[in-house]
């Protein structure tokens, strides 16, 4: 079976942002997320793989067999946009999107270009509902 990406690495949260983040509004954002994810949480912010940050842990394992472990929120201040690991991706969870802001969807995230694309108290909903979820599905470790 592949190893999974996401397992946490002790590399330097701070140093991976300031050296990752290609622009100063990315490393901007990077540490509003660190703060806004930390108080959500309750976790404090750890490397997972090479380059996303996240908080919390939960294990999963889906009925084909495969599972692993994964950050409760997370993001990435890649180069084309901000991935916000936030969303459980549930039809259920879909009424949290519509106030969003501006984004696009992907498979398992949030693209964002910049925080102020995107209304925070919102954010905050679903970063809470998406904890909630998972909680409850797998528990934390």
């Amino acid at each position: 079976m592949a190893k999974n990406k996401t397992e946490t690495t002790d590399a330097d949260v701070y140093e991976f942002i300031e050296t990752f983040s290609n622009s100063e509004q990315k490393k901007k954002d990077s540490y509003e997320l660190i703060e806004l994810m930390r108080n959500v949480s309750g976790f404090e912010p750890k490397m997972y793989g090479p380059s996303i940050v996240g908080f919390g842990n939960y294990h999963y394992r889906y009925d084909s067999g495969h599972e692993g472990d994964a950050p409760l929120l997370g993001f990435s201040p890649r180069k084309a946009a901000i991935s916000l690991y936030t969303f459980t991706g549930l039809e259920e969870h879909e009424h949290l999107l519509q106030d969003l802001g501006k984004f696009k969807m992907g498979k398992a995230c949030i693209y964002v270009n910049k925080l102020s694309d995107i209304d925070l108290n919102v954010l905050d909903k679903m970063m809470k509902e998406t904890i909630k979820f998972l909680e409850e599905k797998y528990g934390t470790i």
